[in-house]
């Protein structure tokens, strides 16, 4: 039977009540009554059943059935379609420009874009020897631990005390990053805030009010803390912090390990491409170094031991690196679509021009012996910025000071950029450490600072590079002018998570 063009639910109902009451003329008002009660509608997918009383008839695909229906008197043949309507289409995603607007920091470096950014220049170590807890039974002992942090006037008293650190590096450093966008609060009362989100992960969460609970529990489970699921989640720190402003836009976390970050960061400006909000707080954050966190990385024998040298310890590209060293803190950016931004009056210190992710599907730990996934990754970032390989002159490594992770990502670099005689590439890790989830954003602060002041930082400890590295293409042991005409930052994560992002000069 040939498909019927269906009108809108509404009429459709008014036909079945109508043939249902045909069907029962002569029933007097109570039974007319109870048999219109009875009369329900379940509309599906592919198939849909329309009950009538104790009676059902399935209608399957674009025809009907109507197995019955001389028997009980029911005329009604209708194919349950959606009705045909004029769809608008959405502008091109491509014609709404991202720029970021303001950032902010919280790391072993310091906790201002510009002293953070400063230190890097100058070769500073955040590496040192932990003091938060005894560790000194560990094989590893060192870490890009925080030592000075304060919430006043960022976090109310009473959650500062009950929050786990991830959260409260991520609210004060989403906080930092409205500041110095120039987002007072005046102003984030003028905005749309249904079109305004927050996008700030975490690889690994609550770690220690998890931990805190699971103490408590050996004792009682009257003496866990009742927010300690909440607060051991990663989403909680994007959902608190936009309860605070009363942003009601996209809001969610990521987690790809290490590559957590940048996950972020790219899905938060595709929210603006794609026309769904103006404003975003995106990026990530990690607080790791308790004993259990510690303890995790030295099972899978992922860290550094050098504990008698630990502003020595991070060194990627050399050959005597034995393992990353651990960090902590949270990197955000306040991205924003360009006409918003310029009718605000905003500072503008660079534009996101796309990103990629891809998966190597090959190993927990260990990055593809080919680096498959990190080309394709890169690939396909150029081609969603629609940048050329040559006009890519800077790269900000994941470069984590491992064996094998480190040359694979350089192999790829070189694969794909090797033919730009101007090309800079560095490792923010090897004086902040490894960051975690966190590390892709302070990292995405690092290259929007090289394009803002045309200083590239140095790559600390590389005193005897990997003879397959070229060391004309990574930065030396001191600051490098670099006119930045693209920038791309790459993280990786465990599960074998790549992600690339690309910034470059607002022009």
């Amino acid at each position: 039977m040939a498909a019927v063009a269906v009108p809108p639910l509404s009429a459709w109902l008014v036909a079945a009540r109508s043939s249902t009451q045909a069907e029962c003329g002569g029933a007097d008002e109570h039974h007319h009554h109870h048999h219109q009660q009875q009369h329900q509608c379940c509309v599906g997918g592919g198939s849909s059943t329309v009950m009538f009383g104790p009676r059902r008839r399935r209608f399957l695909g674009g025809g009907a059935r109507r197995r019955g229906a001389a028997r009980s008197g029911m005329a009604m043949a209708v194919a349950l379609q959606p009705e045909r309507r004029t769809v608008e289409k959405k502008p091109d995603v491509k014609q709404r420009r991202v720029v970021i607007t303001g950032m902010g920091v919280v790391t072993p470096l310091g906790h201002d874009p510009d002293v953070f950014y400063n230190n890097l220049l100058d070769g500073v170590s955040g590496i040192s020897e932990i003091e938060r807890f005894d560790c000194s039974t560990f094989p590893t002992r060192i870490a890009g631990e925080i030592k000075s942090f304060s919430t006043d006037g960022w976090v109310a008293p009473k959650l500062a005390r009950r929050m786990d650190k991830f959260m409260l590096y991520l609210i004060t450093a989403g906080k930092k990053a409205l500041e110095h966008g120039g987002l007072t609060e005046e102003l984030r009362n003028e905005l749309d805030k249904t079109r305004c989100g927050v996008l700030i992960g975490s690889a690994m969460g609550g770690m220690k009010v998890f931990n805190d609970a699971i103490e408590a529990l050996r004792v009682s489970y009257k003496k866990m803390n009742p927010f300690c699921v909440p607060f051991a989640t990663t989403n909680m720190g994007s959902a608190i912090l936009a309860m605070d402003l009363g942003w009601m836009g996209p809001n969610y976390s990521i987690s790809t390990a290490c590559a957590t970050s940048n996950f972020c960061i790219l899905n938060a400006a595709n929210h603006i491409r794609r026309g769904e909000a103006d404003v975003m707080l995106c990026g990530g954050s990690d607080a790791p170094l308790i004993p259990i966190g510690l303890g995790g990385f030295v099972a899978c024998r992922a860290l550094s031991q050098r504990n008698s040298d630990p502003t020595k310890a991070s060194r990627p590209w050399d050959v005597d690196r034995d393992g990353f060293v651990m960090g902590e803190g949270a990197g955000v950016l306040v991205l924003e679509e360009l006409e918003h931004a310029k009718q605000r009056g905003a500072k503008i210190y660079a534009e996101f021009l796309g990103g990629s992710f891809t998966c190597d599907a090959y190993h927990m730990t260990e990055p593809h012996p080919e680096g498959r996934g990190i080309i394709l990754c890169i690939e396909k970032a150029l081609a969603d910025s629609g940048v050329a390989r040559e006009e890519i002159n800077y790269v900000n490594a994941h470069a984590t000071s491992t064996q094998s992770g480190d040359l694979k990502e350089y192999e790829a670099i070189v694969r794909c950029f090797g033919q730009n005689p101007q090309l800079r590439v560095n490792s923010t890790k090897s004086m902040t450490g490894h960051l975690i989830g966190a590390a892709g954003g302070i990292e995405a602060v690092a290259a929007i600072q090289a394009i803002r002041t045309g200083w590239v930082h140095p790559n600390l400890n590389l005193e005897n590079p990997e003879k397959i590295v070229d060391v004309g293409v990574l930065v030396g042991s001191q600051k490098e002018r670099c006119k930045v005409n693209v920038a791309l930052s790459n993280s990786f994560g465990f599960g074998g998570h790549n992600s690339s992002i690309l910034f470059a000069p607002f022009k």
